[in-house]
């Protein structure tokens, strides 16, 4: 139930915080004293949509928060709209989404809004009724979850064959762009390999020419460099005992043939790699051209890429076999899916059938202790071949308050207070059966009066013996019912700007208020001994 409400800064509410019993809590007020503002801050708390409009000082902070008890714990529920917009959502003082406030909320509180008794003629609000009725939630949500598990699997399969035919457009192409590839032996460093031969086979005669220069600069007048500085060393070194920085000499000497050997060995071994063939050259500049035009076709910067675009194109190849076997699995799933909503729309149909007559009956009987005594309900249910998140059946709630003979279909055959009065009934078997502690009906007493209204009164009363309802209503008849009764008024300050609140009013007040729903705002001796009557009869003093 709902225990406690604060709201403070929202529409023409500065700041209210009210407490709330057990049982009937009746609301009323004159219209335009903010009876819409409250309903309108506790449907924010409880998930509705929130913008700055809703704030009645633009810089500041709008909050509304509620304190329930759900089970024997307490839940406190908070949201935050700030003047930029923004809102925030607190379950027990804990950041939360508005998803999983919304969810928590839809458990505790069922708000009955003006002219939401067009529900009635909506086909999924009737299947809903039967459904809580029946005790199917379970097989509702086993239903509903293989139905969406199926439209997904629907869906993939789809796509997978549009992905399967479009590979298949495209196959011919890509397996004759991988076999050129595959067939050029492509290897890393391979490119760079080539490029290094080609430079030298394409100068091969000037390098051997070059080298030849060097290795006769090295022996000059056929005397070897290397034997020369050898020879050197050896004559300083007779004469190193004489003169000792003659052996420095003869160490450097040593280093310079040493050095001099390796570069004529290295030269001769230089030599001997180069090669002058036209017919080497050839063939290493037609591999390149084979490499180059494979680069330039694939957009390849070098070997590394291209041969990333072979394996590539070898995978998206092969790919092929993991697709039809994608495509089996998930025939294989469709086809499980299929079979097992086929099962649960076969329980959901026959549980319907069986409790749609049980459903019609009870509903007929409270409906007719609400004024309409010939009043004929049935449920209609066809089953389809169309699967649809509830089943497959289609449903009808046929109505007549004169008589069987004259059923209709509900949305046709019933007035506007007829409507209101057999949203009350559904109401109230609804309660017994989803254990909502908390139910708000805002001004469901709309289009009757007198003893109807009496009648919907007492109904009312009934329902908050055994849960906590609020009534927001216009008509004395309910407002004079045992019950909490609070008033919502508007004052307004010296600059006439104005601001609503609410109390509880007992006693007189509660006459007065009364005799004012029953006269309007002249009061009469008349209204108030009417008054007095209706709460005396309710054994209200």
């Amino acid at each position: 139930m709902l225990k406690r409400l604060s709201i403070q800064n929202y529409a023409l509410i500065e700041n209210l915080d009210i407490e709330f019993p057990a049982g009937l809590v009746i609301i009323t007020g004159e219209t335009g004293a903010g009876k819409s503002i409250m309903l309108g801050a506790l449907s924010l708390l409880l998930g509705a949509k929130g913008d700055v409009s809703a704030l009645k000082d633009s810089g500041r902070n709008c909050v509304v928060e509620g304190e329930f008890e759900v089970d024997g714990q307490e839940l406190i529920l908070r949201r935050v709209i700030s003047p930029a917009g923004r809102t925030r959502n607190f379950i027990n003082d804990e950041p939360a989404t508005l998803a999983s406030l919304t969810e928590i909320s839809s458990r505790i509180v069922d708000i009955h809004a003006q002219h939401q008794h067009l529900l009635l003629t909506n086909a999924s609000y009737q299947m809903r009724v039967l459904d809580y009725f029946a005790g199917n939630s379970s097989i509702v949500e086993e239903y509903a979850a293989c139905h969406n598990d199926l439209l997904k699997a629907q869906a993939a399969l789809e796509q997978l064959e549009e992905e399967i035919a479009r590979k298949e457009g495209e196959r011919e192409y890509r397996q004759f762009q991988f076999d050129k590839l595959y067939e050029a032996r492509l290897r890393t460093g391979e490119l760079e390999e080539l490029e290094a031969e080609q430079k030298q086979l394409a100068n091969s005669e000037q390098i051997r020419e070059c080298i030849q220069g060097a290795e006769a600069l090295m022996q000059p007048m056929g005397s070897s460099i290397v034997q020369n500085l050898k020879d050197a060393e050896h004559l300083l070194q007779k004469c190193s005992n004489f003169v000792p920085d003659l052996q420095q000499l003869c160490n450097r000497l040593e280093s310079c043939r040493i050095e001099c050997r390796d570069i004529e060995e290295e030269l001769e071994r230089i030599a001997d790699r180069i090669v002058v063939s036209p017919q080497r050259l050839q063939q290493v500049e037609e591999r390149l051209s084979q490499i180059y035009s494979l680069m330039r076709k694939h957009s390849a910067s070098g070997m590394e890429e291209l041969l990333r675009i072979q394996d590539t194109l070898e995978q998206e190849l092969l790919g092929s076999e993991k697709d039809d076997a994608r495509r089996e699995e998930l025939q294989r799933e469709i086809a499980a899916l299929g079979d097992r909503r086929e099962k649960l729309a076969g329980e959901l149909s026959a549980s319907r059938q069986e409790k749609a007559p049980e459903l019609a009956q009870t509903l007929q009987e409270q409906i007719r202790n609400l004024q309409m005594p010939y009043a004929i309900f049935q449920v209609a249910l066809h089953e389809t071949e169309k699967y649809t998140p509830a089943g497959k059946d289609n449903i009808e709630f046929l109505f007549s308050a004169n008589g069987e003979g004259k059923l209709g279909l509900l949305q046709k055959a019933a007035s506007g207070g007829e409507l209101s009065r057999i949203m009350l009934c559904l109401k109230w078997l609804m309660a017994q059966y989803t254990g909502m502690p908390t139910m708000i009906f805002d001004e469901i007493d709309t289009g009757v009066s007198g003893s109807i209204a009496d009648k919907m009164g007492e109904l009312i009363g009934k329902m908050g013996e055994k849960m906590q309802i609020f009534a927001i209503t216009h008509l004395p008849q309910i407002a004079s019912k045992r019950g909490a009764h609070l008033l919502v008024y508007k004052e307004f300050d010296g600059e006439r700007n104005a601001s609503t609140h609410i109390r509880r009013i007992e006693g007189q007040e509660r006459v007065m208020e009364v005799a004012r729903m029953l006269s309007g705002t002249s009061l009469t001796n008349a209204a108030l001994e009417n008054a007095r009557e209706l709460l005396k009869e309710n054994n209200i003093k």
